[in-house]
């Protein structure tokens, strides 16, 4: 009787704690593709550049405008940077009293002079042989050479919001934005394997590639001083970076790297701050 009473007790404490554990205690999934952790803007230590990593990369990744990026580390137009470069986030007077980085010019070899003037040959020169060719008759064509056909960039026919802005691709609105927390910083967009992701807006590619985690095959495409795009989870990419591209124009394939589906992930950041970008896109 005595061991009876004793095991309901414990029983009953291990139930009590169970029950005060699932009630206190928040799971989130950090893993999660379909969760796109941001954290806030990182205002201290610094950051190695690593191969594929572009300024805006960068920015984008650690919640930075890209122009205060460049500013902090002194870095000038045409925004270059290089793998080993030390990118920092804190307010050191160092990085200012930095000399700004410029493109690597390769010295121009100096050719060293002849010891003599070497001697030509040239050969005789002999008339030309003048020959002439029947008059083409009127059932007769001069052929001519054909010009290889001009690539034109592959354009949709969009609809613009009054800000200028157009869906990205077609299909139902699956996840919405989110400002609070580690919740999506943008959109996500269902759809088929392949189907065409288009560039909301007229702009320049500025990073094609899958070095951002959570983000798969990503494009970003820089609008304006103040606003850049964010295309994730592409099965391929069809631009390069310092690609301009026009609103409408398909710049991937949807597809589900670093997903968990078939979908399109998009940010629009307004000076490096996620913005909710159905406050910007057209009415459907």
């Amino acid at each position: 009787m005595r061991g009876l009473a004793l095991a309901f007790l414990c029983s009953s404490l291990l139930a009590g704690c169970s029950s005060s554990s699932s009630e206190s205690v928040q799971i989130v999934d950090r893993n999660s593709a379909s969760a796109h952790s941001q954290k806030p803007r990182t205002m201290g230590g610094q950051y190695i550049v690593q191969r594929g990593d572009t300024l805006y990369s960068i920015a984008f990744r650690f919640g930075w405008d890209w122009k205060a990026l460049a500013a902090r580390n002194n870095i000038v137009e045409p925004y270059l940077i290089r793998p080993g470069q030390v990118v920092r986030f804190d307010a050191l007077s160092s990085a200012a009293s930095q000399p700004p980085l410029v493109a690597y010019k390769a010295p121009a070899q100096a050719v060293p002079p002849a010891a003599s003037t070497p001697q030509v040959y040239r050969p005789p020169v002999t008339p030309a042989v003048v020959t002439s060719s029947p008059p083409v008759t009127a059932s007769q064509s001069v052929e001519t050479p054909k010009s290889a056909p001009a690539v034109s960039p592959i354009l949709t026919p969009v609809k613009l919001s009054g800000a200028g802005w157009a869906w990205p691709a077609q299909g139902a609105l699956i996840g919405r934005f989110a400002s609070n927390g580690s919740l999506n910083k943008g959109i996500d967009i269902a759809g088929e394997l392949g189907q065409p992701v288009l560039a909301a807006q007229d702009g320049t590619v500025v990073y094609a590639g899958s070095g951002l985690r959570g983000y798969g095959e990503l494009v970003i495409i820089k609008h304006s001083d103040i606003y850049v795009s964010a295309y994730g989870h592409n099965r391929s990419l069809l631009v390069r970076e310092g690609q301009k591209v026009k609103a409408g124009q398909v710049i991937a394939d949807m597809g589900s790297t670093g997903a968990d589906r078939v979908k399109l992930h998009f940010e629009i950041r307004r000076q490096g701050k996620p913005v909710d970008p159905l406050q910007y896109l057209p009415s459907r």
